[in-house]
């Protein structure tokens, strides 16, 4: 029975391997494997990926400067936007950071994570009542605790008064701290409010590695990790589900394929 002659190789010298779901390079349009699917992997000829060299003690060290216009920023090891595949430092990793050439629209993603959402709260076993009396109380609640949050909450002080939101910021189960109180800036990406977050509470972020749990921002009624890419105002004036300037929040690790928490409630309970 003759072979069939499924996939193709990889055009890179000395690998060649041959896949059967073969990566197709959109700057030089050669085939690829999943090894060197990406352009800096296979020294793409359209895409030219500046290195530059640096003293690290008595060594010789590689470093890789921000590709963001006016930034000088360099990092030792390689930040790449999945998206636009261009290096930036840990400042402007994120799509909106650098304003990326790839960053969709995110009005119809919101729309599907709102959707998401109501579809988890109605899915919850409480009656229909009770959840928009909870919601009611969240709100009352959110109001009474903004005022004591503005006294204690840590944030950037040269933020506008105007631009700043209170939460009540629950970390995740097994530390020595339970919840710290933050402002955050309402025009920041969620991404941009778990990384300053985690710098604030001293957390481990590894969300740049593919394979570590990603620490995620969660709803504190659905448990719902929010996307990374929408804003903080989005989500506060979102009248399906929204977050309160002055409620709660949740900052937990969670697996690649988890959506969110499971029990709220035990984040908002006595220890």
């Amino acid at each position: 029975m003759a072979e069939l002659d499924i996939g193709r190789h990889c055009v890179v010298e000395d690998c060649k391997q041959k896949d059967f779901l073969p990566f197709i390079c959109d700057g030089c349009s050669e085939v690829f494997c999943v090894e060197h699917r990406r352009r800096d992997s296979h020294s793409c000829s359209e895409v030219c990926v500046k290195k530059e060299t640096m003293k690290c003690g008595g060594n010789t060290c590689t470093s890789y400067p921000c590709t963001y216009h006016g930034c000088n920023g360099k990092e030792l090891l390689p930040v790449v936007c999945s998206h636009c595949e261009k290096h930036f430092c840990l400042a402007h990793r994120h799509q909106d950071a650098h304003e990326c050439e790839k960053l969709e629209v995110p009005k119809p993603r919101m729309a599907a994570t709102q959707q998401l959402v109501k579809e988890i709260v109605e899915s919850k076993k409480s009656a229909p009542a009770r959840g928009r009396r909870g919601a009611r109380n969240s709100e009352t609640a959110a109001k009474v605790a903004l005022m004591k949050l503005k006294l204690h909450a840590v944030g950037d002080k040269s933020l506008p008064q105007t631009e700043r939101t209170y939460f009540q910021v629950f970390l995740p189960k097994g530390g020595t701290e339970k919840s710290k109180p933050i402002f955050f800036c309402s025009k920041w990406s969620v991404g941009k409010v778990v990384d300053y977050a985690a710098s604030l509470a001293s957390l481990k972020n590894n969300n740049n590695i593919l394979t570590a749990k990603k620490l995620r921002l969660c709803h504190p009624l659905s448990g719902e990790a929010l996307q990374m890419d929408s804003t903080l105002e989005s989500w506060v004036s979102n009248t399906e589900c929204p977050l309160y300037n002055g409620g709660n929040v949740i900052l937990e690790y969670l697996d690649n394929d988890c959506k969110g928490v499971d029990d709220v409630n035990s984040y908002f309970g006595s220890p």
